[in-house]
């Protein structure tokens, strides 16, 4: 590549511009004065200097390029007096040019400059070559082709960047004109005239700026160059980079000389004038492309991937070591982390899977089956056999049919739809008591945006492939379903369905139905979980009664509160169900029957209003009848023509109907609420729950909060809809949050959810910058024979926060659980008493069991405790007994009992009674096995949860 090329001005000769030089004419006083040097990087003169912040820097560059004046003119007159009519520069004669002063002739044997005395350069890759070839072209008389010229003129240096004497030289043609091309700047981003071959602003070179400069240095045989500018191009590119000069226009323009191998014994070197009326006689030699395998768009990529300086952002090649811009080093490529390959998302996979049975099936020319939910009665029941039994005895037999087989009477001249603006009255629930996964999918119908959220194919697809997104007990999962849908001997579909030949409700039961199992697993449950499963957001329960409330509370409900609660949940457009008559309620069947309402089943709740001082609910069976028959019911005299027109502007609906605030507070039991929000972020950790106080398996959660967030808490269950209803194992789950502490324990206690024996559970908070400790508890699994490691049941803890925080998976602190059980029972527990120095704490109600915590204030004396729950049932101790004794030492607290209710459906019974006496030592004496401090014994299972703790 050329790096300096000097022109001059002939009568008969122009010689053209080089656009892939660097050097700038200085010397214009005169068109006929002739020029001898060349300036490198200096703009120029009647230019008006460009000014930028960093205005400092170009000029600290341009102090370095000052240079003797006085010796500089002295030279310049002599090379004038010697060489009046013509230069007589020596033949092929390598010179050197000065980077503080750009000139270009200094003696290749001198080691310092002749203008300025800056040393001479050592070679660079990094910086372009210095020397200077230069060239008679007066000795054209020994060369094929004479130039006709009518004076003398001096003879034109080329000076080349990495050439040698082995390489081709290049002579720029003549009269070439070339179009006014202005260029940008590759490190200011500085608009510069097409004359300028250096950045006016930071002296960036034109080369880099206007090519695509892969760092790739071509050699000979790999470049052919350009008749107008003498640019080296790769051979892939058919036209210059710089000038756009195409490449078959080369054998037109002579600017090949013969390389030294072949000079004629006459002439030292072969020269081609600058002249039009001359061809080159001696053919062009062949050249190899070496680079015929590489993708030209595949340069930026791979093995010349560019680096992003870490200081300035500026991109470079990749075998630069310093930025191009900032002059900083690269960092070392064996200290950075080599980029991992790209991996798929789940739902990214799911979706590659669907595109391809999709196109077998379409190759195949039939629909899809899926095997892992096949239409079989095993996909319909726990026990196949048993049922299939009982149903040859029943009237009602199952027959699966493609979508395309099912009869509908209504809506028979529409086609098959996914959804067709989904609305709560367009669900029928069908024969399967699933009312709380219907009354969650009419609440999600007010939103369309999170029905679309489910479906993931939202299209009809004739070879009967379709997706839906689903949250299994905590984990976001992809379900893929086929078009079989069970019917009945009429052929209608026997399960759940929706007006308007809509898929979206039986397909997504379908789908719910295969991640739990079968179709029977849907039976039972409530809308919270339902809810959860179909948006993965947290979910809370408002209690309606008082026996549901835990203790310490209020024996009366605040209503107030309640409707605020209400009231503002429906205004964030909060989704909602009621559960009817379910809990510890009593119910009289027959007074709900008179009323309309179906006791243990859940509603859909779909409006609060306050109106003129009147609380109004609207709810909605999902069996699409029986209705309220109350106060507010449709033909109740309450409404006034006003009223009804604005409340139900369309009449009354299926299962739909309005009923008084204080109605629901005597017929439902709770309220569920579900923030669905947008915007929020999502993280979901996985742990074990063992059945043993082990550091080995216990796991807690560490939360960096950077800016003051809400944040909601869920601690789900794995696996606990899987197997039939009386196989079931629900865990008595509680999620407790502390403050974390520098120490090996935890801080105060923050916040913590309900303790209760269900498939999830939760709490909120609003938490200031800090960081926290999240504590998964579960106790009624213990002492129940699960020996197995892979047995332990796992969680799943999802955190949902408004503002961005950091959460990870630690080993806990050492008796976590006993710190988290007696932060509880010192904050949430009734105090008691007992004696001077000792005080006993009980959770209890609403606690899913009993909890006895002992604090010991004696500076010297052991308290004795006996804790007899032996008249207890339906409860699991963590002691491995009913019956306990325990010696606490002075200053201490310590944990006597955990009971647990078994099953979240059943009834428990709790009755302890507390004996306790001071004693001098930690003996038992007559209470116990001598020597003991504890019977039963603390071993490697419960220390870590009843061994006495410090004050």
């Amino acid at each position: 590549m050329t790096d300096i090329q000097s022109s001059h001005s002939f009568d008969n000769l122009n010689i053209g511009r080089n656009y892939n030089t660097r050097s700038i004419l200085c010397d214009t006083t005169s068109k006929a004065q002739d020029t001898l040097y060349t300036y490198i990087g200096i703009s120029e003169p009647d230019k008006d200097p460009h000014f930028y912040e960093n205005h400092s820097i170009i000029n600290a560059q341009k102090r370095n390029m000052d240079f003797d004046t006085d010796k500089h003119d002295k030279l310049i007159q002599l090379m004038k007096d010697s060489n009046t009519s013509k230069s007589s520069w020596v033949l092929n004669e390598r010179r050197w040019t000065c980077r503080q002063c750009s000139f270009a002739y200094n003696g290749f044997s001198v080691n310092k400059c002749d203008i300025c005395k800056s040393l001479k350069t050592p070679p660079s890759l990094n910086q372009p070559c210095t020397v200077t070839v230069t060239e008679d072209v007066n000795l054209c008389s020994s060369s094929h082709i004479a130039v006709n010229r009518s004076e003398s003129k001096l003879q034109v240096p080329i000076a080349t960047l990495d050439q040698d004497l082995d390489d081709d030289l290049q002579i720029i043609p003549g009269n070439d004109v070339i179009e006014e091309q202005k260029w940008t700047c590759k490190k200011c981003t500085l608009v510069n005239s097409e004359r300028s071959l250096v950045c006016e602003a930071c002296y960036g070179s034109k080369l880099r700026s206007i090519s695509l400069n892969h760092d790739m240095t071509l050699k000979k045989g790999e470049f052919w160059s350009c008749s107008k500018c003498t640019l080296k191009n790769s051979l892939n590119s058919s036209i210059c980079k710089v000038c756009k000069t195409e490449k078959h226009c080369l054998d037109a323009s002579p600017r090949h000389v013969r390389s030294k191998k072949n000079l004629s014994k006459t002439s030292p070197i072969s020269k081609v004038p600058n002249t039009r009326n001359v061809s080159i006689t001696k053919p062009e030699k062949s050249r190899v492309n070496l680079l015929t395998d590489l993708d030209q768009n595949s340069i930026t990529s791979g093995p010349y991937q560019p680096w992003q300086c870490l200081v300035c952002t500026f991109e470079n090649t990749k075998s630069y070591v310093i930025c191009d811009m900032c002059q900083r080093m690269r960092e070392d490529v064996r200290s950075s982390h080599p980029k991992e390959p790209p991996r798929l998302t789940q739902q990214e996979m799911s979706n590659k899977h669907w595109n391809y049975i999709v196109k077998y099936c379409k190759l195949k020319k039939q629909s899809y089956l899926d095997e892992d939910f096949p239409p079989m009665p095993c996909s319909l029941y726990y026990n196949p056999a048993e049922m299939k039994t009982a149903e040859m005895k029943d009237s009602h037999v199952v027959k699966w049919k493609r979508l395309r087989d099912i009869v509908v009477d209504e809506d028979k001249e529409l086609a098959w739809a996914v959804f067709r603006k989904p609305q709560p009255s367009d669900i029928s629930q069908g024969v399967l008591g699933n009312c709380w996964l219907l009354s969650a999918l009419a609440v999600l119908a007010e939103r369309e945006d999170l029905v679309r959220a489910v479906l993931i194919t939202r299209e009809f697809c004739p070879q009967g492939v379709y997706q839906v997104r689903l949250c299994k007990d905590g984990h976001w999962v992809t379900v893929l379903v086929d078009d079989y849908f069970p019917c009945d001997k009429r052929g209608h579909l026997f399960y759940s369905q929706a007006k308007r030949k809509q898929l979206w409700v039986p397909l997504i039961e379908k789908a719910v139905a295969k991640i739990h199992g079968c179709y029977e697993a849907l039976v039972s449950g409530r809308a919270i979980e339902g809810l959860a499963t179909l948006t993965g957001a947290p979910c809370e329960s408002i209690p309606l009664q008082a026996s549901s409330i835990p203790v310490p509370a209020e024996e009366e409900l605040d209503v107030d509160l309640i409707w605020a609660q209400l009231l503002s949940s429906r205004q964030a457009l909060f989704l909602m169900g009621a559960s009817c008559g379910g809990g510890n309620m009593k119910v009289d069947e027959l007074e709900y029957h008179s009323k309309g309402l179906r006791p243990r089943h859940a509603y859909s709740l779909l409006d609060v209003r306050d109106i003129n001082g009147s609380r109004l609910l609207k709810l909605r069976n999902p069996w699409g009848h029986f209705v309220w028959k109350g106060d507010w019911s449709d033909d109740c005299p309450l409404w006034t023509k006003e009223l009804r027109s604005e409340l139900m502007p369309d009449g009354s609906e299926d299962g739909t109907f309005w009923i008084a605030f204080m109605d629901v507070l005597k017929y439902f039991d709770c309220i569920d609420i579900c923030k669905a929000r947008n915007g929020w972020n999502e993280v979901r950790l996985t742990g074990i729950l063992p059945p043993l106080a082990s550091q080995q398996h216990l796991s807690c959660i560490f939360l960096t909060i950077l800016e003051p967030t809400e944040v909601d808490f869920t601690l789900f269950q794995e696996g606990q809809r899987k197997s039939e209803k009386s196989q079931r194992s629900q865990l008595d789950l509680c999620v407790v949050l502390f403050r974390a502490r520098t120490e090996s324990t935890i801080g105060s206690l923050v916040e913590h959810s309900k303790r209760q024996v269900r498939g999830f559970v939760g709490c909120n908070k609003m938490l200031e910058a800090g960081e926290y400790v999240v504590v998964p508890l579960a106790f009624n699994h213990w002492h129940t024979g699960l020996e197995d490691v892979s047995a332990y049941p796992r969680y799943v803890l999802a955190i949902h926060s408004s503002k961005k925080l950091l959460a990870e998976n630690i080993r806990p602190p050492n008796y976590i659980l006993a710190d988290a059980i007696i932060s509880l029972t010192l904050a949430r527990g009734q105090r008691h008493e007992g004696r001077e120095g000792m005080t006993a704490y009980y959770l209890t109600k609403g606690w899913a069991g009993l909890v006895v915590m002992v604090e010991n204030r004696h500076e010297n004396k052991w308290i004795h405790v006996k804790c007899d729950c032996q008249e207890s049932y339906n409860v699991v101790s963590t002691r491995g007994t009913l019956k306990t004794v325990d010696s606490v030492p002075p200053l201490t607290r310590q944990v006597i009992i955990v009971l647990t209710q078994l099953e979240g459906s059943g009834g428990f019974s709790i009755a302890h009674r507390l004996t306790h006496r001071l004693a001098n030592s930690h003996g038992l004496h007559d209470w116990g096995p001598t020597g003991s401090s504890h019977d039963p014994e603390l071993d490697h299972q419960t220390t870590g949860l009843h061994s006495p703790r410090l004050f």
